[in-house]
């Protein structure tokens, strides 16, 4: 199941990287035991919309990435100990990440470890630091991950930046036209 999830987030690349925006998106750093993902742009938008959006991932987040098959399914709880926690089929549910921090229009991070992560012993922190100058928004978003994942967290690396990068996008997307494809 590890196997089929990876290969279907490496088939995913391609279609992450049509996304793209002129946001800038890096892996920071990937050795064995873990590896930092960072991407950040400017949002056409006040930081009170933008977190406002933030914290409704079913309206942005790529139903791809969901275990349900559907963005309707997710759901974030923006305080301190809140889910971002996805329902599925016959009454099932996933809790994706726990919120560490929620602070209205300025940041948000989350603890815990998204898609085939879950099934290894890695756990990861990602956080939003949102900047507002002048009615436009510098959002920062960061993930680390640490911790055992059989033949190493660097390879897995690569795959999570461009999962992230593509909600990232969507994101942005969806706080500047109220839409994602």
């Amino acid at each position: 199941m590890k196997r089929l999830l990876i290969a279907a987030a490496l088939a995913l690349t391609a279609a992450a990287a049509a996304l793209s925006s002129e946001a800038g998106a890096e892996v920071v750093d990937a050795q064995g035991n873990g590896f930092e993902v960072r991407r950040e742009a400017v949002l056409n938008a006040p930081a009170d919309k933008v977190y406002a959006a933030l914290i409704q991932p079913s309206a942005w987040w790529n139903k791809d990435h969901t275990w349900s098959g559907s963005a309707a399914n997710l759901s974030l709880a923006a305080m301190s100990g809140g889910c971002f926690c996805e329902k599925l089929p016959n009454g099932g549910s996933v809790l994706h990440m726990t919120v560490v921090y929620a602070q209205p229009g300025q940041g948000l991070r989350l603890f815990g470890g998204l898609g085939p992560l879950q099934m290894s012993g890695a756990s990861g922190h990602l956080g939003w630091a949102l900047a507002e100058k002048d009615g436009k928004t510098t959002l920062t978003q960061t993930y680390d991950v640490g911790g055992y994942m059989k033949g190493g967290l660097d390879k897995l690396a690569p795959v999570v930046d461009q999962v992230l990068s593509e909600q990232f996008d969507r994101l942005k997307l969806y706080v500047e036209t109220g839409k994602v494809p």
